[in-house]
């Protein structure tokens, strides 16, 4: 069983609305608090637990599940008022929060710094499940000034949520995540962004009364620009396959919220592109060199990451794919 009995939750999106109801499904009880009256009823009506009350005391932990950019203003904030004993949060960045939380004057001895790896591509509280966390890695990031209790109780809740904790320093956890989660999100959505305005090389004129005889015809009778004329749409999205599915997958997730996480870990993702960056501008240049040398080399390195990738994500149990 639990040791933690009582458990605040400052947000009520898809993060904190899981950790809620997965903690409830641990016996804890949870009071929940949203700036967002629609957000807190919604998440109380799933069964997430209930509102905070005022006077009821310490919780146990508090769990800070806001946006990266207002994290270290909710956590001074929540020790002003002796909301818990320990206090965590869920933010997919910690150097920057680590930083802002000591330059707000909090008290960093009972904050742990903490990352579940784990979210959709949709948001708000009717999108959050209790099963979320279960056998995905849950992130705690020690610093100098932690104490241990505190440490010890972060994971014990973790660990309620049916997480796998694993401790990484904050600047470790940022390069990590920069390059399992947060680069992976900006290169989907740069792919998905040349489908955006429907019009990937130049527009085309769709089949003229969809002419499929006609369209034949051309092609039969040698009439290579008539039929490239008459191609249904300049995107080539009536060829679409599951691969192109599966690349863009993350980037239907909020772009306000991700805006908010790439600017709080801004130097490991900009150093990441840039090595990829310059992995791809190889490859252009030897494309158009009819230079296979290049080409070779990045999908050789490419089968490789992926065979890692693979033997990586077997050894965890993955319930549902995810971003986070």
């Amino acid at each position: 069983m639990s040791p933690i009995r009582r458990v605040v939750v400052i947000g009520c999106g898809l993060i904190g609305t899981s950790v809620a109801c997965a903690l409830r499904r641990a016996g804890v009880r949870v009071e929940l608090a949203d700036h967002d009256p629609w957000a807190l009823a919604q998440a109380a009506r799933m069964g997430a637990g209930t509102a905070l009350r005022t006077g009821a005391g310490p919780a146990d932990v508090v769990v800070i599940a806001t946006p990266p950019s207002s994290v270290a203003a909710v956590l001074r904030e929540a020790q002003d008022r002796e909301l818990g004993t320990v206090y965590t949060d869920v933010a997919s960045a910690k150097t920057r929060i680590l930083a802002e939380a000591e330059r707000n004057g909090c008290d960093l001895a009972r904050y742990v710094p903490g990352h579940p790896m784990a979210g959709r591509e949709v948001s708000g509280p009717g999108a959050a499940r209790a099963g979320l966390f279960e056998g995905r890695t849950w992130a705690l990031c020690p610093h100098p000034a932690l104490s241990p209790r505190a440490l010890r109780t972060a994971a014990a809740l973790a660990t309620a949520c049916g997480a796998e904790v694993t401790l990484l320093a904050p600047d470790a956890h940022d390069r990590a995540v920069a390059a399992v989660s947060h680069v992976p999100l900006v290169l989907s959505a740069a792919l998905a962004a040349r489908f955006a305005t429907g019009d990937l090389d130049g527009p085309a004129d769709p089949i003229p009364g969809g002419d499929v005889d006609g369209l034949a015809g051309a092609a039969m009778g040698g009439d290579v620009d008539g039929l490239a004329d008459a191609a249904p749409g300049g995107d080539g999205l009536a060829l679409a396959a599951g691969a192109l599915r599966d690349v863009t997958r993350v980037a239907g997730s909020p772009a306000g919220m991700w805006r908010d996480i790439l600017a709080h870990n801004a130097a490991p993702v900009a150093d990441l592109l840039d090595a990829m960056g310059r992995d791809l501008h190889r490859v252009a240049a030897a494309l158009r060199a009819a230079d296979d040398g290049p080409v070779a080399d990045v999908l050789a390195r490419g089968n490789e990451g992926h065979a890692r990738i693979v033997r990586a994500l077997s050894r965890t149990r993955e319930p549902q794919r995810a971003a986070s």
